[in-house]
């Protein structure tokens, strides 16, 4: 044994080496620390630990100096060391900051990693690093719309109240229509999905004709009431509300939220609607129409059903939308709204109050200027 080591290692020490030594899941390192040490406590010199260990003679010097001056704990830690390379001056940092929420150069439209390391004289790992730990993505933008209905707030509330506390002896139905729905015939089959590899699908693909598809969705069961028609004019329309009335139960009042489509404040459907008085419209405001529940129903319907299909005729299109409307029906869910008006109007302000702070003409809905 090297001068100046000595080693004393109690029952307990012993039993929790053996335990590292014996332990399937810690890493190697931890573990020929112990067998250093355990062979140490049973007499065998330098050499007979190295081979014992697998490791070299300054490996076992070092390793039996941390144990006698910190145990066992010693042994299960490494001590921090400097980084590799010193941090970045902060003044860079805070120029790299102040130049991503800035314009780039040129005609650019937002910083590049490659971009910023250039201008700010940094590797890409550096501008990544510091775009990390202030939260900066400039190469994702979101986008919004902000309604500038003057009649936002009452909309709102209306629209709200009737999907929280629906009217008594009443249904809400949510209607509107899916218009332009291609059927799509791939040219060539795509191969299915297997390990490692998505499924793949061909980009050419032919044109068989559109559909449109008119939904009412019943808010309290989740239930979708559809008919596929070949145009969108308001003589579809009124079909289509046609065949809503003679679905719903008489004695029941009819409420639907629509959005401001010109087809559904076509004077023929006004007509229709003052001839069926239990019927009553309730119009979204304009630009609202995340308000509209059935959209949510056929963003799932694009997703689960017609982005990856593939139609032979307009035909096989209908009947699939159909099969779907079927399927969903087996198993609906009713639809819940959470949201109150009080928050998603204070939402909606602060959108208004960042508008202003650049474009100072812009009004909030419901308030005169």
């Amino acid at each position: 044994m090297r001068e100046g080591i000595s080693i004393e290692v109690s029952a307990a020490d012993r039993a929790r080496l053996e335990a590292v030594v014996a332990d399937r899941n810690r890493p190697q390192k931890h573990v020929w620390r112990a067998r250093i040490i355990l062979a140490t406590a049973e007499g065998l010199g330098t050499h007979a630990i190295m081979r014992r260990a697998g490791v070299s003679k300054p490996c076992v010097w070092r390793w039996q100096e941390r144990f006698m001056e910190e145990g066992v704990d010693g042994l299960l830690r490494d001590k921090t060391r400097p980084p590799g390379t010193p941090p970045l001056p902060a003044a860079t940092v805070a120029r790299v900051v102040e130049l991503t929420l800035g314009e780039p150069p040129g005609e650019a439209t937002y910083w590049t990693g490659q971009a910023m390391a250039k201008a700010a004289g940094i590797s890409l790992g550096s501008v990544q690093a510091i775009w990390k730990a202030h939260g900066l993505v400039p190469h994702r933008v979101k986008t919004f719309k902000l309604s500038r209905d003057p009649e936002f707030i009452s909309k709102l509330r209306d629209i709200v109240g009737l999907y929280m506390s629906p009217p008594a002896h009443s249904l809400v139905l949510s209607v509107d229509e899916k218009s332009q729905i291609q059927a799509l015939d791939r040219t060539q089959p795509g191969l299915p999905m297997k390990a490692d590899q998505p499924a793949t699908m061909t980009h050419d693909y032919v044109r068989h004709g559109t559909t449109t598809l008119f939904a009412a969705l019943n808010v309290l069961d989740g239930t979708v009431l559809g008919r596929c028609m070949q145009r969108h004019r308001h003589q579809e329309f009124i079909r289509f509300l046609n065949a809503v009335e003679a679905a719903v139960p008489a004695g029941k009042l009819i409420h639907v939220v629509l959005d401001n489509y010109a087809v559904h404040k076509h004077p023929k459907v006004l007509a229709w609607l003052e001839r069926h008085p239990r019927w009553t419209f309730h119009f979204t405001p304009t630009s609202c129409s995340w308000l509209n529940a059935v959209e949510g129903f056929f963003a799932v319907l694009t997703k689960r059903r017609l982005r990856r299909g593939s139609f032979s005729s307009l035909v096989d299109l209908q009947a699939a939308i159909n099969r779907y409307l079927d399927e969903h029906n087996t198993d609906p869910k009713p639809f819940v709204w959470t949201a109150e008006p009080d928050g998603i109007i204070e939402k909606v302000r602060r959108g208004y109050q960042a508008s202003r702070s650049i474009h100072s003409h812009v009004p909030f809905p419901g308030r005169k200027t």
